[in-house]
């Protein structure tokens, strides 16, 4: 027979887990709108080559004058390297970057939101590039450790309506809930970040501090809020169905694809239009920002019908 000091602590056991449970549910409950059940997972491309070629001169130019992206990069002291790096790379293609970080740094310039606590930082952020946003109706929440392409961005996004909700990057799925991954960069249109910061006043459905007894991940915290906000998550694909945001970093993905198709590395590897790189170290972004915007064959034309330029003063390549 069972003693009463081992009934004891399985029913202790068993109420902690019955606990566990009830506090997730509590915090997150994916049922959050009737049009969530109607919702359809999408995979977004960018426009075709046919469809591009539909475009006038005049609307080619008009639609990539209006693209432009208000990037928040999060950093912290602890990713200093990172920091400066992405500071001195990708970061310069940004119509406007702001690096939001826990404490400020003397080495580099950052705008300090006093804030340790990786959520409510990001909130922070969020809000902060909202209201200063000015005309820019595009924004791109990444990581140091991420390195982006800001022109294969704007061409994804470059027919997507602003006033309508977006959230995009490389989406996952936790239980009932479809997220992006924070670490492959979030992009959201200025519609999404409105109804974000509406949510944002409900403490009840979107709480700063969370209330359940561990730590949910901001990147579900943030896809958590949106959804109640009717903003679902989508991911970016390129007419060939192959991602455009990568968590990995390029040695990764073609260490990955020499194991997997060893007989063509390049095709299993990645978009040739890829957007983001994640866990990259800070002479990999180097390196990268290199093959990307320097390495020129001589005499060869790419033939692109669309023209990105730089941000206005801007010191980029």
């Amino acid at each position: 027979m069972m003693s009463e000091g081992s009934s004891f602590m399985k029913g202790l056991i068993l109420g902690g887990i019955f606990c566990l449970v009830m506090s997730y549910f509590e915090t997150f409950n994916p049922g959050v709108h009737s049009e969530s059940h109607q919702h359809l997972h999408h995979h977004l491309k960018p426009l075709s080559k046919d469809e591009l070629q539909k475009l006038s001169e005049s609307q080619m130019s008009e639609l990539t004058q209006q693209v432009r992206v208000y990037c928040l990069i999060m950093v912290t002291p602890k990713l200093l390297v990172h920091w400066v790096t992405v500071n001195d790379t990708w970061s310069k293609h940004c119509d406007k970057s702001v690096f939001y970080t826990s404490e400020s740094s003397k080495a580099v310039e950052g705008f300090d939101l006093q804030e340790q606590d990786e959520w409510a930082r990001l909130r922070k952020a969020i809000k902060h590039a909202y209201e200063n946003a000015g005309d820019l109706r595009w924004f791109f929440v990444a990581r140091p450790t991420t390195f982006a392409i800001i022109e294969n961005l704007k061409y994804l996004v470059l027919d997507k309506d602003s006033s309508q909700p977006f959230y995009i990057g490389h989406t996952e799925k936790s239980g009932e809930l479809d997220y992006v991954e924070y670490d492959s960069g979030i992009v959201l249109s200025y519609e999404a970040v409105r109804r974000l910061i509406e949510m944002f006043k409900d403490e009840d459905k979107c709480p700063e501090r969370g209330r359940a007894l561990w730590k949910m991940p901001e990147e579900k915290q943030l896809a958590t809020c949106l959804k109640y906000s009717g903003v679902f998550a989508e991911n970016g694909e390129d007419a060939q169905g192959k991602g455009l945001f990568n968590k990995k970093s390029t040695s990764s993905l073609i260490s990955d694809s020499m194991g997997q198709n060893p007989a063509d590395v390049v095709e299993a590897c990645c978009s040739d239009m890829a957007i983001t790189f994640g866990g990259m170290s800070p002479s990999q972004m180097q390196v990268l920002m290199f093959g990307v915007y320097r390495l020129r064959p001589y005499g060869h034309d790419f033939h692109d019908s669309l023209t990105f330029l730089p941000p206005k003063d801007s010191d980029n390549d």
